[in-house]
């Protein structure tokens, strides 16, 4: 059976996007660090690429990744960090939790912190524990949305009334199609409150969960004669709130129900899971949730009242609030907010029926929701056509996926875009996804169905129109996109003056050829018979020749650079080998630094306990951090991952070998 150092589970709501970028970021960090990694998903299809239980037994530690519930109680007793997804989406950020993890303590606990400092986040991130629970019931509610919804829209291509046998365009199919996306989405609430209390309390808290979320759209029967509580009476439903709150009570209610019967013999484990659980559990949560009806149904009447009164203030509020959400964190939890919000209005819409206003207000919500979810990535296929020059190869390449990804309403694909420069391409993605909002709103676009972006257009009332306002939204958010790109090449460009000729190192041979322009690494800037007495003292004589190269301003702003990157967590790699590398504004130009030091540096912590013979420091200035700098540290990884490079660069005493082997292995 195949052992691995690190295994790492990772999920999102939506399990679409998030959860296997988190994944690819993961194996490619480990690797870089030489380590072996499996990571289970789980996405929108289930769970794929499942851990074993020998697999858990024989990993060094865990990394869990994931908005949702991924069982980690499985990992009991390993060293493991539980983070959000959001928090494993770039290599740099994943090979962070990767060194917190193999730092961390095994213990008991399934959060288990690499020290007291994340120890103290670890306990005050309940926020994060909240949301992973109500994630894991929007990313199983989700799916019922969507097929429901999407059938409720097709239902409409025979006519809107279509479904009703009394009128002209009735079509039976059609009714047949609406009844079934009727039901899926009347599951919605329910599934939704069952599998926030599955997440907290597991299998038990599913019957509570379910009946929660049941009275949540019934809300508390009367009687319209008596005023009684009646059976066959009608009640006043509180929704997507209600069954947020059932799912919560569900599942809290499970844990103390197990306190409760702690102490009853263990041969009656099975009379508690089959009976008293779900008993005491569905009784106590359907009394509770019914007599908190009344206050419920006013607290979702006032929401839905303020999202109206948005729509009261002007197009131009109610789509700023929406584009400035959906595009904020690309299918985060403030998208989520937004999209989940116009989902259950969505749901009020089509309960409400066609011709109604509250139909009309949630067709037109969702319709504003779903343009400026599809805006961000369309925002990056257009930049990258246009600016071309102004993008690597990589992003090119991911730009023009996204116009796949975006045409469906996968927001995602522009995640990687906005973490290399948050600033100012937030600012620009919520701009596009905000005049798309704008003007669907202002153009009286509807959309029945909650997802599927341009593939639901036959259903989408004013749907050209609706192209139209994702155009333009899409087109201004490109145009400033190329024109940051444009700057900020430009402006790298001025800041790499040509390289300052300085005397050759005391260890470069006088024969030895000159470096080419484009080599990262240049002959003068490989040193083999340096000694070292620390880690600090050789990341000192690195800065300083840096500055002594031209390749730096200030030799203390690099030093300070390399340090910070080694307090995050060390670069010492393995057989002698470490990657410093330092970002800094100080940095003038991308370069490579070699020292080698025969007898080893001390104090250098390394994977395997072995002193640093070789130190390959990476030098990045800070406007090209997350890509120059990426693309050199994945190289030079993946080098040392080569026996004959190891042994070449290690055994070489000539500077002009050393620094044509990495050369090599950086094109």
């Amino acid at each position: 059976m195949a052992k691995f150092d690190i295994i790492a589970a990772t999920g999102c709501p939506t399990g679409i996007a998030h959860t296997f970028m988190a994944k690819e970021a993961l194996e490619k960090a480990a690797a870089e660090r030489g380590l072996t990694i499996k990571v289970e998903t789980h996405g929108q299809v289930g769970v794929e690429n499942e851990l074993t239980k020998g697999e858990i037994a024989g990993a060094k530690a865990v990394v869990v990744a994931a908005d949702k519930d991924v069982q980690a109680e499985r990992f009991a007793g390993k060293p493991m960090v539980s983070v959000g997804v959001s928090k494993a989406l770039s290599v740099e950020a994943a090979g962070k939790l990767i060194d917190r993890a193999l730092a961390a303590k095994g213990d008991d606990s399934v959060a288990a912190a690499a020290d007291v400092e994340d120890e103290v986040e670890e306990k005050e991130s309940i926020g994060h524990v909240i949301y992973k629970h109500l994630m894991n019931g929007v990313s199983h509610m989700l799916v019922f949305v969507v097929a429901g919804g999407v059938l409720t829209a097709v239902s409409f291509l025979w006519g809107i009334t279509s479904f009703d046998s009394t009128a002209a365009d009735y079509n039976t199919f059609a009714a047949m199609l609406k009844i079934i996306g009727g039901i899926a989405m009347n599951l919605m609430v329910p599934v939704l409150s069952a599998y926030i209390a599955e997440s907290i309390g597991k299998r038990p808290a599913l019957v509570p969960g379910f009946v929660a979320g049941m009275i949540a759209i019934q809300g508390l029967p009367v009687n319209a004669d008596t005023g009684m509580i009646d059976a066959g009476g009608a009640g006043v439903g509180f929704g997507f709130l209600g069954g947020i709150v059932g799912g919560f009570l569900a599942g809290y209610v499970i844990l103390l129900l197990e306190k409760v019967f702690a102490g009853l013999p263990k041969n009656l484990d099975g009379l508690k899971a089959i009976f008293l659980y779900p008993l005491f559990s569905t009784a106590i949560v359907g009394l509770v949730m019914l007599g908190i009806s009344g206050p419920m149904a006013a607290i979702n009447t006032a929401m839905m009242d303020f999202l109206k009164g948005l729509s009261a203030s002007g197009a131009v509020v109610l789509g700023l609030a929406i584009g400035c959400m959906c595009a904020f964190d690309m299918g985060g939890p403030v998208n989520k907010a937004a999209y989940v919000t116009g989902t259950a209005m969505l749901t009020e819409a089509l309960a409400a029926g066609v011709g109604t206003d509250t139909y009309n207000f949630g067709t037109n919500f969702m319709a504003a929701v779903s343009a400026a979810c599809i805006v961000p990535p369309l925002i990056t296929t257009f930049a990258v056509v246009v600016g071309k020059k102004y993008f690597s190869q990589e992003d090119h390449d991911a730009g023009v996926v996204n116009l796949i990804l975006g045409c469906t309403h996968i927001t995602e694909g522009a995640i990687p875009f906005m973490t290399k420069n948050i600033w100012p391409v937030m600012p620009i993605m919520m701009l596009g996804s905000s005049i798309a909002s704008i003007l669907t709103i202002m153009f009286n676009v509807h959309d029945p169905a909650p997802h599927g972006g341009f593939l639901v257009l036959p259903v989408v009332e004013n749907g050209p129109l609706w192209v139209l306002a994702i155009l333009i939204g899409a087109v201004v958010g490109s145009i400033l996109f190329v024109a940051f790109k444009k700057y900020d090449f430009e402006k790298n460009q001025k800041a790499a003056p040509a390289a300052k000729p300085v005397e050759a190192s005391k260890a470069a041979a006088v024969e030895a050829p000159k470096a080419e322009a484009a080599d990262f690494v240049k002959v003068e800037n490989v040193f083999v018979a340096e000694d070292f007495a620390s880690r600090d003292e050789a990341l000192s004589f690195v800065s300083n020749q840096a500055v002594k190269a031209g390749i730096a301003g200030d030799a203390d702003a690099v030093m300070n650079a390399f340090l910070a990157r080694e307090a995050e967590g060390t670069t010492g790699m393995m057989e002698g080998f470490a990657i410093p590398h330092a970002k800094s504004d100080a940095i003038t130009e991308a370069a490579v630094i070699v020292v080698k030091d025969e007898s080893g540096v001390t104090g250098w912590d390394t994977m395997d306990g072995a002193p640093v013979n070789v130190a390959i420091a990476l030098l990045i200035p800070g406007a090209q951090a997350g890509t120059t700098h990426l693309k050199i540290l994945s190289k030079v990884a993946e080098a040392l991952m080569d026996e004959d490079f190891r042994a070449t660069v290690k055994g070489s005493t000539n500077a002009a070998e050393i620094a044509k082997t990495i050369n090599a292995r950086l094109v």
